[in-house]
């Protein structure tokens, strides 16, 4: 009877041996993919997040000013929900992070996407509205190439032609002044450049672009001046005459106008309107400025 104990005790063992030694190398592989085992478990955590509790977080954590986890964020709804409402939130979103992290070709990019495939959403002019900072962002001084400040002024122009009720176009506007105040201010950087150097043609041809193009603008007065100092040194008295006058209409107190002023004087001459002259048809288009 013992011996037959012992039997049955033996075949009780044997199958939990054999599950055992079953069960050993896949304990073996599992750990030698542990590694990649935590990231597809990890992937799909990830991957059943309900897209509303991703964006929340997003939002949350771009509040709190963690402008990298919020990014984060934005993009783990677009790649797991796309085409959501809640992944096109998203992609505008992770373009504004973008902005704010100084990130400005992204913020850029994920902006045009946006409006690539939503334009026509409540959305999309804040979109455009991004676009238009992030080159805004970059304009440098205007001693360097003003190429920013030209895509500033495309850029907002677009969010004040095509969304004009919306609560970005004031301040789109403004931005557009600023550019074009940029590109008027290089224009007379190259004039003066050239006047130095007695490139009296060369020189004219910019200050003359500054009064044509960018009147609105603070560098006006000087470019209407320059004209006259040009003028004057090329002969062209009639051109200078009538530039100071031009200049006098408009900015009777500026003292741009008072060294205009002393600078014909000085050759006998006097401010004098020709009003055949591009100066006089010029000052017509900004009077009052």
């Amino acid at each position: 009877m013992s011996l037959i104990r012992a039997d049955r005790s033996k075949l009780r063992v044997k199958p939990l041996v054999v599950a055992l030694s079953l069960i050993a190398p896949m304990l073996a592989l599992s750990g030698c993919m542990s590694g990649e085992a935590d990231v597809d478990l990890a992937t799909y955590v990830e991957q059943t997040e309900p897209a509303d509790v991703l964006y929340n977080q997003g939002l949350a954590n771009l509040n709190a000013g963690r402008l990298k986890e919020a990014s984060r964020k934005f993009e783990a709804v677009d790649r797991q929900h796309p085409y959501s409402e809640f992944a096109r939130k998203s992609m505008v979103m992770g373009a504004f992070a973008s902005y704010r992290q100084g990130s400005y070709e992204e913020a850029i990019n994920s902006a045009k996407r946006y409006l690539a495939l939503y334009p026509s959403t409540d959305d999309a002019a804040y979109a455009q509205y991004i676009i238009g900072l992030s080159y805004f962002r970059q304009i440098r001084d205007v001693t360097q190439d003003q190429k920013e400040a030209r895509r500033t002024i495309e850029a907002m122009t677009e969010v004040v032609q095509r969304w004009p009720a919306s609560e970005y176009v004031d301040d789109a506007n403004a931005k557009i002044r600023f550019a074009r105040d940029q590109l008027a201010g290089k224009e007379m950087q190259i004039g003066r450049y050239y006047l130095e150097r007695r490139e009296f043609i060369a020189s004219a041809k910019r200050f003359r672009n500054v009064v044509e193009n960018y009147s609105n603008t603070r560098h006006i007065e000087e470019a209407l001046a320059r004209l006259v100092e040009t003028y004057y040194a090329m002969g062209l008295t009639s051109e200078a005459q009538t530039a100071a006058a031009v200049l006098g209409q408009n900015y009777p107190d500026s003292q741009w106008y008072k060294d205009s002023y002393k600078l014909l004087q000085s050759g006998g001459l006097e401010p004098r309107e020709n009003a055949g002259s591009w100066i006089s048809k010029a000052g017509k288009m900004f009077s009052g400025a």
